[in-house]
């Protein structure tokens, strides 16, 4: 699974989400991957962050309250 989002305020700015099975080798937990690209490459963000997929929940619910 991917998407791509566009970065609001920006030209060509995007952000990636995509699920990444064993990011640190073999056994490893998948993870959740968010990369911010503002130059559009969403296959090299110049930003980006792994959440374990155990903290997605809370992590999901912490963005709610900000908004």
């Amino acid at each position: 699974m991917s998407k791509t989002i566009k970065l609001n305020g920006t030209k060509k700015g995007v952000i990636s989400v995509t699920k990444i099975d064993e990011p640190y080798g073999a056994g490893s937990s998948s993870v959740a991957s968010i990369g911010i690209s503002l130059v559009g490459n969403e296959n090299e963000p110049e930003w980006k962050v792994h959440i374990p997929l155990a903290n997605l929940d809370e992590v999901i619910e912490a963005l709610k309250e900000l908004k």
